[in-house]
């Protein structure tokens, strides 16, 4: 399943779970060929399929890119590395252990989804770390000799985030750091997961990512989104919202999740109650409520922390 979304840009639907239209890959083409985000695991063999179908041999595909670790984007980074064996890996600095030895991040994903990490999500395979390139912020992978994808470094929905910024086509990769939204469900949806989500980087990021004017987003979940610096108002406005919402609850020591749930689920009446669940699943009010406590937690220890040295 995949479709040219702008010039040298093929979406390509990995299928997460059995499900349409929830986990995108972008193969950006050229001279240099670069996959950017793998999906999960789980999605490995419809994206092989679709490669395959794009006429991409074993030996062409130049770069495998993802915005960030979290399984539904680079699950399958180990067995797309196996597929096209000259493939670089590029990653955030701070993502780049975790793909050479996922143990620990495999182990965090089964606390986290329980069942569901093998169910829907599969694993993770390590990485050979001669394959891994750790990318800055601001550098550029080579694609054709007049196109690159430049990196924005953009934490907040996690601190191993990075965007991509393609030079022809103006189309930004963002991953997650712009929220999930699915184009059945239709509504915009921050995505603060614990456990390093950070209100304030995720705002800056979204404030880096206007000031680079894209042409439109592509999100991870899903697809390509127009009018880019209207949506990244609205998730700056949203993100924004929910957190008010969550830091009131924490303050007066009431469930954080029931707040969200009481003052959004609004957005989702209308929606398709098949729809709701994807959009539960992939990006829950308890995951966003988990990471707004841990945010707030943190915060609020590191305040303290700094009240003490004065």
């Amino acid at each position: 399943m995949s479709r040219e979304i702008a010039p040298g840009v093929v979406e390509i639907d990995t299928l997460l779970g059995g499900w349409e239209r929830v986990t995108a890959g972008y193969l950006v083409q050229g001279v240099a060929p670069v996959l950017v985000e793998t999906g999960s695991q789980s999605s490995v063999p419809a994206l092989l399929g679709a490669l395959d179908q794009l006429g991409v041999a074993p030996g062409d595909l130049a770069g495998v890119a993802v915005t960030h670790i979290h399984l539904d984007h680079a699950g399958g980074v180990g067995d797309v590395a196996r597929a096209f064996p000259s493939a670089t890996v590029y990653v955030h600095e701070r993502g780049a252990r975790h793909l050479a030895d996922p143990s620990r991040l495999v182990d965090s994903a089964s606390r986290v989804y329980g069942t569901l990490l093998d169910s829907l999500y599969g694993r993770i395979d390590p990485t050979p770390v001669e394959r891994i390139h750790v990318l800055a912020d601001g550098e550029d992978i080579r694609i054709g000799p007049d196109r690159v994808l430049t990196t924005v470094d953009s934490p907040g929905h996690a601190k191993h985030h990075l965007a991509l910024h393609d030079s022809v086509s103006g189309l930004l990769f963002a991953g997650d750091a712009v929220g999930v939204r699915l184009p059945d469900a239709g509504v915009l949806r921050p995505a603060t997961p614990p456990p390093d989500f950070d209100l304030d980087q995720a705002l800056t990021s979204l404030q880096r990512f206007a000031e680079r004017r894209p042409s439109a987003l592509a999100l991870a979940h899903y697809g390509l989104v127009p009018d880019p610096l209207a949506v990244l108002d609205e998730a700056t406005g949203t993100l924004r919202r929910w957190a008010e919402v969550a830091e009131q609850a924490w303050r007066e020591g009431r469930d954080i999740a029931a707040a969200l749930d009481a003052a959004f689920a609004g957005d989702l009446a209308g929606v398709d109650p098949a729809q709701r669940d994807k959009l539960e699943t992939l990006n829950g009010v308890h995951s966003n409520a988990a990471g707004f406590r841990r945010w707030l937690d943190t915060r609020q220890a590191g305040g303290a922390a700094h009240v003490h040295q004065h």
